[in-house]
């Protein structure tokens, strides 16, 4: 990289801190982190633990948000006056350490400029997601297992929590259906990018003739309902069962009936959770997990009418696939939504899946 480079990359890193301190309104968000602290150093604090919680989620995001603008805007200063340096007196091994930091610098921000792309109301709640095989028996249920380690590696690398809510294991191998909670700041703003049905082509290990397979998976995305969405649910509308838990590898077995499954009879949507201890618990959890699903439903009605009125075609259905995985007859994912696609398809299926998070979450803003 020419030095002339290098003063037109600082500056373009320059603009852009410029116009992320415009929109984070660092001034508001400051003055509100003070009041939360305030708030959280009152005597009566943990009176109520729920809004403690909530208080503390709020102060946590902001002050990481804030911090890193301010960190980011350091490094960017810190790289400034190495490029100073480097102008009065050329060093080479300067300059390639210069040209390392800012391609690191670019990154960060990348990460950051999509933090501030979730804006959505609910994007930085946690996130329900569930997995549902297709048609195919054995060879759907091992690819939701896949998938399943997927998400959880991804979260994992996120430094996000997953709790398995509900889990139903497959005959042979694999799962007929399973529900995690992923906690952490914008786990629902990520991972709406990912609902859809997800399309596996491969040589399945379950077929002697060593036959090519296709199998799909459902991916269903919702933000975990907090007590500030509105959702009603009438009793009568719903159906209440009991029933033994039980898990992968036997995780999760209850000698009594505490694991709960409850039937929304309008909508036919039915939820389970069998990760608390009690049954109390559970329902509860249940009702959360039925309160966001109706709560997508409104949404993708709003959304369809929306779309009704622009004069959007939207294809719904096993054949409007998001997302291929194709390990035969050679290597790549490709997402359709957006185009983006990679060879390396194992590093995919070990929870590198940030570039078509990214790239999805951005074509949605343009």
């Amino acid at each position: 990289m020419e030095i002339a480079e290098i003063r037109n990359e600082l500056e373009k890193t320059a603009e852009r801190l410029a116009d992320f301190r415009g929109s984070l309104d660092l001034e508001n968000k400051e003055a509100r982190i003070a009041e939360l602290d305030e708030l959280m150093s009152m005597p009566d604090f943990w009176n109520d633990q729920d809004k403690a919680q909530t208080v503390i989620s709020e102060a946590n995001g902001l002050k990481e948000q804030v911090n890193e603008f301010h960190e980011l805007n350091e490094t960017y200063e810190n790289l400034d006056l190495t490029y100073e340096l480097l102008k009065e007196e050329p060093d080479a091994d300067l300059q390639t350490e210069l040209e390392a930091e800012l391609e690191d610098l670019t990154e960060r921000l990348n990460k950051f400029e999509l933090q501030l792309l979730l804006s959505g109301p609910y994007d930085k709640n946690n996130a329900i997601l569930e997995l549902h095989p297709g048609a195919g028996g054995t060879e759907s249920q091992d690819w939701a297992s896949m998938l399943l380690r997927m998400y959880t590696r991804w979260a994992e690398k996120q430094g996000f929590k997953v709790e398995t809510l509900d889990y139903l294991p497959g005959d042979e191998a694999g799962v007929k259906s399973v529900t995690l909670l992923i906690q952490g700041r914008n786990a629902y703003g990520y991972l709406k990018a990912e609902k859809g049905v997800h399309r596996l082509v491969r040589i399945s290990p379950f077929d002697a003739s060593g036959r090519r397979h296709t199998s799909f998976v459902s991916c269903d995305v919702m933000p975990e309902i907090n007590d500030d969405i509105e959702i009603e649910v009438s009793p009568d509308e719903i159906r209440v069962d009991t029933f033994r838990a039980s898990g992968a590898g036997g995780q999760h077995i209850n000698k009594t009936s505490s694991a709960v499954r409850i039937t929304h009879i309008p909508t036919g949507f039915v939820v389970a959770s069998q990760a608390q201890r009690s049954q109390i618990q559970n329902r509860e959890q249940a009702m959360k997990m039925l309160k966001a699903k109706l709560y997508q439903k409104k949404i993708e009605e709003q959304e369809a009418k929306l779309a009704e009125i622009r004069g959007e075609q939207k294809e719904i259905g096993w054949g409007s696939q998001i997302r291929s995985y194709v390990f035969h007859p050679y290597s790549m994912v490709k997402d359709h939504r957006t185009s983006t696609e990679t060879g390396n398809v194992q590093a995919v299926m070990d929870g590198e899946i940030d570039q078509f998070i990214d790239a999805y979450l951005r074509s949605r803003i343009q």
